[in-house]
Order: C-alpha cells, then sequence, then structure tokens
C-alpha cells in the first residue's frame, strides 16, 4: 500500500474539520522532531517513494518519502545528480524546502536552487502546481522556508552530470592541532574552485581518541582534482588519508554512518562570515570535552554558486554566509541527556558572540527562541509573512520553524 496526493488531501481536510494539530513526516531525519505530534494527527509521507528519472533532460521527479541515499541511487544511473544531503538517510523533503547542504553547493548552489517545481497541498487542501511561472508566490517560499507553506508530494529537481567519479574521502589530524588544522582551513575555503567543497569537523575516531578531519569532494576532472585537493593532503602529518577517486553514492555515505536510527540528538548552530582566531579558540578549549564519543562539531563550507544566487531570489537568503558551524551532540543512554544537552549549550555559549551570519533552518532544535527562527529567514522574512497570511491565515502549518500569519504574528 502506499500513499497519494489524494490521500494528504483528505487528511489535510479532515483535520481541519476536526480542529487538529497537524505533524508531516517526510523523512524522519529532522533533529526537533517536529514530524510527529501529541493529540492530533501526523500525515506520514513516508510511504510516497516514487522516483522517475529523465536522462534526455536532466531532471527528476520524486516524492517526499524519498531519502537522499535512494535518489542517488536513482540518479546515479546515468551519472547524473542533484544536490543532495551529506547524509545519505535524510529525507528529500525537509533537506529541500529549507534550503539544502551539499557536496555539490559550491558547483550547483543549494538543493533548493534546483528545484524546478512541486506539487502542494495547500492548507485549505487545494492541490497546486507550483514552479518559476505557475503559482510563482509560493514556489518562491518553498525553497528555504517550505514547511509553512504547504505539504510537497512531489518534486521536480534539475540534474547534473556527477560522475562516473568523485575525489572524496577524509584527512585526520590528532586534536592537539586543532588550532592548525582549522588556520590552514580558513585559509583554504576562499581559495577553492566551484568543484571542491571541504568540510571540517571535530570528532572521535574509532580507538576513542578526538581527532580534527577535513574532508574534501571534488567534483569534475579528476586529475584537476588530485591537484585542487592536494594542498589537503600534504597539509601537516596527518594520521590518516582516505582521499582517493571513489563513487558519488560513496562519498554522499561517508557520514552516513554517523547517524544512526536511535541515538538521542540536540544540536546547537550558526552561520558566520569567517572562522576567526577567536572562534579558533572556543573550538579548540571544547574539543577534548566533549562527552559523547557519537558527537561532532562541524563546518560546512558553502562557496561558488551558492553565493551567486541573489539573497532574493529565493526564501533562503543568507548568500553571503560561507560557513555553517553546527554542535552535533549524539548519545545512546536517556541518563546521560541533561550532561550531553548541557555541554552542547554550553559550548553554543561560548561560541555564538563570535557567529555572524543568523542561522540555517534545517539546523534548529525544537527549543529555540523566536528571534532565532526570524534569524534563519533573514530579511526574507517579511515577505513570508505576508505569504503565510495568504495561503495559511490560521497557521495551520504550525509545526516547524514557524512564520506567524500577520493576524497572529
Amino acid at each position: 500500500m502506499r500513499s497519494s496526493t489524494a490521500d494528504v488531501m483528505a487528511a489535510v481536510r479532515f483535520a481541519r474539520q476536526h480542529s487538529l494539530l497537524v505533524s508531516i513526516r517526510g523523512g524522519g531525519h529532522n533533529v526537533a522532531g517536529s514530524a510527529v505530534c501529541d493529540d492530533g494527527l501526523m500525515i506520514d509521507l513516508s510511504l510516497m517513494k516514487g522516483i522517475q528519472v529523465d536522462p534526455q533532460s536532466r531532471t527528476a521527479r520524486a516524492e517526499p518519502g524519498v531519502l537522499w541515499q535512494e535518489m542517488d541511487r536513482a540518479t546515479q544511473a546515468f551519472d547524473l545528480a542533484t544536490v543532495g544531503g551529506v547524509v545519505g538517510t535524510t529525507g528529500i523533503a525537509g533537506l529541500t524546502l529549507g534550503g539544502g547542504q551539499g557536496w555539490l553547493n559550491g558547483k550547483h548552489g543549494l538543493t533548493c536552487d534546483n528545484l524546478l517545481g512541486a506539487d502542494v497541498v495547500l492548507a485549505d487542501g487545494t492541490p497546486v502546481r507550483a514552479s518559476a511561472t505557475e503559482n510563482p508566490d509560493p514556489f518562491w517560499a518553498l525553497r528555504g522556508a517550505g514547511p509553512n507553506f504547504g505539504v510537497v508530494t512531489s518534486f521536480e529537481y534539475r540534474l547534473h552530470q556527477v560522475g562516473p567519479q568523485v575525489i572524496g574521502g577524509l584527512v585526520i589530524h590528532p586534536v592537539d592541532q586543532v588550532r592548525d588544522v582549522l588556520r590552514f582551513y580558513r585559509e583554504l575555503v576562499p581559495s577553492q574552485p566551484d568543484e571542491l567543497t571541504t568540510y571540517a569537523g571535530i570528532l572521535t575516531s574509532p580507538d576513542g581518541q578526538p581527532v580534527i578531519a577535513m574532508v574534501p569532494c571534488y567534483v569534475g576532472d579528476l586529475d584537476a582534482g588530485e591537484r585542487a585537493i592536494a594542498p589537503i593532503r600534504a597539509f601537516g602529518n596527518p594520521l590518516v588519508d582516505t582521499v582517493a577517486p571513489c563513487t558519488y553514492a560513496d562519498q554522499q555515505g561517508i557520514m552516513t554512518a554517523g547517524f544512526p536510527h536511535g541515538r538521542l540528538n540536540y544540536w546547537k548552530s550558526g552561520l558566520t562570515h569567517e572562522i576567526t582566531e577567536a572562534v579558533i579558540e572556543v573550538l579548540a578549549e571544547y574539543a577534548t570535552t566533549i562527552p559523547s564519543p557519537f558527537s561532532a562539531i562541524a563546518i560546512a563550507d558553502m562557496h561558488g554558486a551558492y553565493s551567486r544566487v541573489g539573497p532574493t531570489e529565493t526564501a533562503y537568503s543568507h548568500r553571503d554566509v560561507p560557513y555553517d558551524l553546527v554542535i552535533l551532540s549524539s548519545w545512546t543512554e536517556s541518563t546521560e541527556s541533561d550532561r550531553n544537552v548541557a555541554w552542547t549549550r554550553e559550548l553554543y555559549a561560548a561560541i555564538s558572540p563570535h557567529l555572524s551570519g543568523g542561522v540555517y533552518v534545517n539546523d534548529l532544535d525544537r527549543d529555540e527562541t523566536e528571534d532565532r527562527v526570524r534569524s534563519a529567514y533573514g530579511f526574507n522574512y517579511d515577505r513570508l509573512v505576508v505569504l503565510k497570511t495568504r495561503y495559511d491565515p490560521t497557521n495551520f502549518f504550525r509545526l516547524n520553524n514557524n512564520i506567524k500569519p500577520a493576524m497572529s504574528a
């Protein structure tokens, strides 16, 4: 049995008729847990798994229950891909509707920049097609603030030539090199070609030791990629260097094992224009105090095509901010929750005064303030309020990083 747009329409209308609280579940990856609600109706899209790839037009249609590892498997059969998340078990729906960070940001922008159209069930239960030429206002809003405006039952993406191989892997240094590695990384990122995206992260190695890693991915000519990545491999005296030609699917899966189902999670994050000495000092101080071996501190690199989209072209506005610093705390025992949450909040309190550029909406956890939510939408927030008031005046879709309609703001 699988669900359909008609089922979604019926669920929305039923919930409206009975004044029910509604949550929307796509891939189920959201750290805030807003896909699930108590004393309400969860519209579960996880059975909607259809994928259609057109290699001639380089487009794909996919339903909201699809995960990125499933999407990549379908598109990579033709050496094609769209910008997807760096964890394979992330759902395409949530990632796309919040913007969409991934290994292809430098070359092809955010995931939402590659969204050509969407089929959407609005708050009144009406189905519409949203694209640049059909219902352009909700289409604009879907690309960065989407969960506020409807239930997307089909996404249409632009695809790009990716593969058959990319260059990817990890270069890992001991934790006492955190300062040196992050200073090198700070100098590296602004000079990267669009084809190269490099993340940095503080994590725990399999033998239980904290380490600092750089994770590059080059999409393009392999010889050029070897030259572009060479400085990363030549820097310092790494403990591990796994960089090599690989499939795009392998690179997409490089972080998936770190996000298994069943763990407890809590995140804090912020965007920043630069990795300052103050940021480096705070990270160096906290690198050896991480209470769980499953936690990490990551810096996502966004440049190139990502930054060449105008800040008002989509609802995602932070186009001039190249770094996303995320504290990804994860642990297994509920008795350890207080300790891990306290450490995460303490680190965020220490580092947030040195960050400079708002927050990526897909990183927000459930306890964020309204000011933080507003900062995720930046100066597009006022236009989003106008559109929310037009398309969802009762705030029917509110279990999300919510934009309140004007009458209830």
